[in-house]
């Protein structure tokens, strides 16, 4: 694609890059789960945040572990549509999943993810205990050139 992350300036740019991102990821709500995936034939789940990311030029790399090395680390409470939220099963282990944030309101954070179970799929993170209780990171990646 021709979209530029780079085009964008400012704080409106940024907002509008947010948006782009989670209008995109949604579009492949209902994709099937596949090991190792990273196009709409199917994903896994750091296979669809580099696809979804890939789309509007930045650059990730397709583990999940790589992935959270990437951007600027940030506070769960800050995070905004189109950062990324990484999972551990253990404080000391290594991640496991990727998901994209699509709001964090009052209501609490809303992800969309490749779920090995469900697909593609958009979860609560204040309401769902399984995802709540592993949360590890959370990581801005569009600030990245």
């Amino acid at each position: 694609s021709n979209y530029s992350a780079r085009n964008f300036s400012g704080k409106k740019g940024e907002t509008q890059l947010r948006n782009d991102i989670v209008r995109f990821a949604k579009k492949h709500e209902g994709t099937k789960y596949k090991y190792a995936g990273k196009t709409p034939k199917g994903f896994d789940c750091s296979g669809f945040t580099h696809f979804v990311m890939k789309e509007f030029d930045i650059e990730l790399p397709s583990v999940s572990r790589a992935q959270e090395n990437e951007g600027k680390k940030i506070a769960l409470k800050d995070a905004q549509a189109g950062d990324l939220i990484f999972f551990r099963r253990t404080k000391s282990g290594s991640v496991f999943h990727v998901g994209l944030v699509i709001s964090n309101n009052s209501k609490g954070i809303s992800m969309i993810h490749s779920s090995s179970s469900r697909g593609v799929v958009i979860d609560n993170l204040e309401t769902n205990r399984y995802w709540k209780s592993k949360i590890a990171t959370a990581r801005n990646v569009l600030l990245k050139h």
